[in-house]
């Protein structure tokens, strides 16, 4: 029974953030017992980001062939400056601590907790990133901040980037969130007067529009129709905990915990599918 009763807390909360991001848990809902923490997918994927050496790994690999890709760009001729566009959140910033403070208390993602959590500045650099970074800056490459935070997360977000001597190479470096949660807006406006050579990010959404509000079949789909990109001119980070993986596979929309857990049970497979 309490082996079931964990597996349920995992799944239930493997169903949050990109979804869970429009409300609060329903009242009524238990919060975690201590002792059931190890069953909170939330808070086991944040475990694996901040124990797992294996997590440091994947990040210095990515930031290894991002700079290869650098070199190999800086070798060659272009007609306007070079830049890289990246992500923040779980690209070059490590954010799972606010993940953790919710699973503890049962809760989910919520704007409001979010922003008073970023407005503290305590996010951390990823393995390997600092390096990178500083290093393109060195290299007169223009580095563009391209984030879904919103504009009022302007102050936290530049002292955090900061703190820890990542590139600022000016607030209309900074590019948050507007209208519209899609990026390929903001990267068209960034391509007029720049060659980018590299996008860093760990939601595919990152990297072009192809990606853009699509099922988890269209997603993979377009993952093999950009196959040539990805550690070339696409570099992903690993991110386990949350992203548009998670609300293409519930319709982009709104469901209860209830409805989120039995897609994931329908979706769950004990055997490989056939072909």
């Amino acid at each position: 029974m309490r082996q079931k009763k964990l597996l349920l807390y995992g799944l239930l909360f493997l169903a949050t953030p990109t979804i869970a991001q429009q409300s609060y848990l329903k009242e009524g809902i238990d919060k975690c017992k201590e002792e059931e923490l190890a069953g909170n997918g939330k808070l086991y994927a944040a475990f694996f980001q901040q124990q797992a050496a294996e997590y440091d790994a994947l990040c210095l690999q990515a930031f290894n062939v991002a700079r290869m890709r650098l070199d190999e760009a800086l070798a060659q001729k272009s007609d306007k400056p070079l830049a890289i566009v990246s992500d923040i959140d779980e690209t070059f910033l490590n954010t799972s601590y606010y993940a953790v403070l919710c699973g503890k208390k049962g809760a989910e993602f919520h704007q409001n907790t979010w922003e008073a959590w970023t407005a503290k500045a305590e996010a951390t650099p990823l393995a390997g990133a600092l390096e990178f970074y500083q290093y393109a800056h060195e290299k007169g490459v223009a580095i563009f901040y391209v984030t879904n935070r919103k504009e009022n997360e302007r102050v936290g977000t530049a002292l955090n980037i900061k703190r820890y001597n990542f590139p600022y190479q000016g607030d209309d470096h900074l590019i948050f969130r507007t209208a519209e949660k899609s990026k390929e807006s903001r990267r068209e406006k960034i391509a007029q007067k720049y060659n980018i050579v590299l996008l860093l990010g760990d939601n595919l959404g990152d990297f072009d529009k192809d990606f853009d509000k699509q099922t988890t079949q269209e997603r993979a789909e377009a993952v093999q129709k950009n196959r040539a990109a990805f550690g070339k001119k696409y570099i992903v980070l690993p991110n386990t905990s949350y992203g548009d993986w998670e609300s293409a596979a519930y319709g982009s929309k709104y469901l209860s915990i209830k409805e989120r857990n039995a897609i994931i049970l329908e979706r769950l497979k004990d055997k490989p599918v056939a072909n």
